[in-house]
């Protein structure tokens, strides 16, 4: 498939999803959205791909929606952003939350409304330097969404996530890592080199394990300390008859390096 929006490629077990309107700051479009679900459809339609790495090209990560491919005429009665919700940036996030293994955002630069969303729903998250994050909804009357709602309290805080809403500051990355909203804070030439070290890690590494990581991690917060246990043993129980689980414990006993197939 051509791409007029995003780059897009799978090699080595890596995707690498580029936003790539930089003289718009990568802020999305419809034709956007759908480059997007195409790309990430394929992601889980290829069986090789054992980890997703998120960017942006230019120098900014992703400015959120961009307000000319849904300008309201002076009089007119307003659009539905509650479409635009449910048909794109719900699904978006639902997807990477859900995807079978880690999702690696690397935040080059500005990172402002459904774009500092967007990269809150990814696994982990690197930040360059000179990156900042933007809850800019309140400056147009709106509600963080694309999951800001749901992602804020739980990474920073009620009181944290509250100023951010409702006062739409920007906050810089090394404050983001500080705060606790994103794992790491890098300088930009690194950002990356980095990125892309972590990426090839994860093409190495017990796949099926780390999705099943994820899952636990993510429904924690709605499950009592009893149910949770219990799906730790239900995913243990099943992990401990994966092949990535017998060939981790031989490399351990032989003194090698495992080779690990995501299974």
């Amino acid at each position: 498939m051509t791409y007029e929006t995003i780059q897009f490629n799978i090699d080595k077990g890596i995707a690498v999803l580029t936003l790539n309107r930089p003289d718009r700051l990568n802020s999305f479009t419809q034709a956007m959205h759908r480059e997007v679900r195409a790309a990430l459809d394929q992601v889980q339609a290829d069986k090789t791909v054992r980890v997703l790495l998120l960017t942006g090209a230019g120098r900014g990560f992703c400015a959120g929606q961009d307000l000319n491919d849904r300008a309201v005429e002076p009089g007119a009665p307003g659009v539905d952003l509650g479409e635009s919700v449910e048909k794109y940036y719900a699904p978006l996030v639902m997807t990477l939350r859900t995807l079978p293994m880690p999702v690696i955002c690397a935040v080059n630069g500005v990172a402002a409304g459904a774009g500092a969303n967007l990269a809150l729903a990814c696994d982990i998250v690197l930040a360059a330097k000179s990156a900042s994050f933007i809850e800019a909804f309140s400056k147009l009357g709106l509600i963080p969404d694309t999951g800001g709602t749901w992602a804020l309290p739980r990474l920073i805080g009620p009181a944290r996530s509250m100023g951010l809403a409702m006062l739409g500051e920007r906050l810089p990355a090394e404050k983001a890592e500080e705060w606790g909203l994103i794992w790491r804070c890098v300088p930009d030439d690194a950002l990356m080199l980095e990125a892309m070290a972590m990426a090839e890690h994860f093409a190495a590494a017990p796949t099926k394990g780390l999705a099943y990581t994820k899952k636990a991690m993510l429904v924690s917060s709605t499950n009592t300390l009893e149910q949770q246990l219990a799906l730790e043993a239900s995913m243990m129980r099943e992990l401990g008859y994966s092949h990535d689980y017998r060939e981790g414990v031989a490399a351990f006993i032989d003194k090698r390096q495992p080779q690990f197939r995501g299974e």
